[in-house]
């Protein structure tokens, strides 16, 4: 999802999807002794905590647990997922440091998964090299490292990568006498974010009633930010935003998107709903479209808008989102939770989570199949996404991420852009307001 937050940096992620078992907490539902297995091999509850789209579930998705559970019958699955990636991950870590209150497979989203690796939570987690028989060498070797402590130890198992492109509403850009086949498009944006702002100012032009160019401003700006090889670190790993040209490439961009008049001023993943809402009305013509992206388009917009979504390459190829799958110490069936975390990443089911929710997988002979390589989602009728984005992910250049992106990343967004956005917040205030909050909660 994936996938971080802001994200699947995923916010990692949306709306929560098809959730297997109903509640309101926000990992896992409150665990109790219950689930322990019963004398004599009764069945065990695995729970699995997630945010965002995995494609995993049995309503909308690949349907893999019930897959799982027949061929483990005295295994039951449930899973928890929610919207907000980033309460998520708070919630996570408070639960980590109590080892209470967690599901036996924790998500985690790329954006802090250098924070998961870390020194004060490496320990927390099980070695998946050494436990549940996943094939570490299947996965992409920097997806791999990114999962990697210092001591060697992998803590999750890549679900997706985020190769990027932009999803556009073929309906909206005929109506503002846009051209709508993706090559004829892609050529409008080709090479430089700013040819994006300049579609989209032409879009507004002749703009349908009540519709902008684009979803958000935060989200333009994971996007832009996402496509450029510094992001938040520098080389070694340090966090550096101030002095990133990605980061300050992409709130350029960002500010001239919002104070332009080219968004729909929306919060991606609010709870409220309202960003869903607004793909079922179609209130805005283009969306910064990761690979899982697609999937919350197809649950969002709904049986009404099938076919009119496309996609077309986006200015830069990058990288937004992606996460893993890890298993806490603490759980009590951290056995049975790695074999299934191992089972759920295998090549094998990241097929068939891309065949039904378009998420890119992170397994390299997945991401060069046939399966993937010659896949359409019905919703988005004839369009390639398989070659779409198989090609934008070979032209990946992973960044070097630090412990606390993900955290800087919601201040930019959330209490900066966002701020402009939706306030009116001048920009160089906004960023003073950034800079405060990271000088406030972060500890370097």
């Amino acid at each position: 999802m994936r996938t971080s937050s802001s994200r699947r940096g995923r916010r990692a992620a949306v709306a929560a999807v098809a959730v297997v078992v109903t509640g309101t907490a926000l990992l896992t539902g409150c665990g109790s002794d219950s689930d322990d297995a019963a004398p004599g091999g009764g069945k065990i509850t695995l729970r699995v905590g997630t945010f965002g789209s995995f494609g995993y579930d049995d309503k909308t998705g690949a349907k893999l647990y019930a897959e799982y559970e027949k061929t483990h019958p005295n295994i039951k699955i449930e899973e928890s997922n929610v919207a907000d990636g980033q309460k998520y991950w708070d919630t996570l870590k408070l639960r980590l440091s109590r080892n209470s209150g967690l599901a036996d497979i924790q998500a985690v989203e790329v954006g802090f998964i250098a924070e998961a690796t870390g020194p004060t939570m490496a320990d927390k987690w099980v070695d998946l090299s050494k436990e549940g028989g996943a094939d570490i060498g299947a996965f992409l070797d920097w997806k791999v490292k990114q999962a990697t402590t210092a001591d060697g130890k992998v803590i999750g198992l890549g679900t997706d990568i985020g190769p990027m492109a932009i999803c556009y509403n073929k309906d909206l850009f005929a109506k503002a006498k846009l051209p709508t086949e993706r090559e004829a498009v892609a050529k409008l944006w080709a090479g430089d974010w700013g040819r994006f702002l300049e579609t989209g100012k032409t879009y507004q032009k002749n703009a349908p009633a009540g519709t902008s160019f684009h979803d958000s401003a935060s989200g333009l700006f994971n996007a832009v930010v996402s496509s450029d090889p510094v992001q938040y670190a520098d080389a070694n790993g340090k966090l550096d935003w101030e002095n990133s040209p990605g980061v300050k490439k992409a709130w350029e961009t960002a500010v001239a998107a919002a104070q332009g008049g080219l968004t729909a001023k929306l919060r991606q993943f609010d709870e409220k709903g309202t960003w869903n809402a607004a793909f079922k009305n179609s209130k805005f013509a283009t969306v910064a479209c990761p690979s899982w992206m697609t999937g919350i388009i197809k649950d969002q917009a709904g049986p009404a808008n099938q076919g009119k979504w496309d996609i077309a390459a986006p200015p830069v190829a990058g990288n937004w989102g992606g996460a893993f799958l890890a298993v806490p110490k603490s759980g009590k069936h951290a056995k049975e939770a790695a074999e299934l975390a191992a089972w759920l990443t295998a090549p094998a089911q990241h097929a068939k989570v891309f065949a039904v929710n378009g998420n890119i997988p992170s397994s390299k002979d997945t991401l060069t199949s046939s399966a993937v390589q010659d896949a359409k989602l019905p919703y988005f009728g004839d369009t390639p996404v398989g070659r779409i984005f198989s090609g934008a992910a070979a032209r990946i250049t992973p960044a070097t991420i630090s412990r606390y992106d993900g955290q800087v990343k919601t201040f930019l967004t959330d209490n900066g852009i966002l701020d402009i956005e939706q306030r009116g917040t001048d920009p160089a205030k906004a960023w003073e307001n950034v800079k405060k909050l990271v000088d406030d909660k972060i500890d370097q």
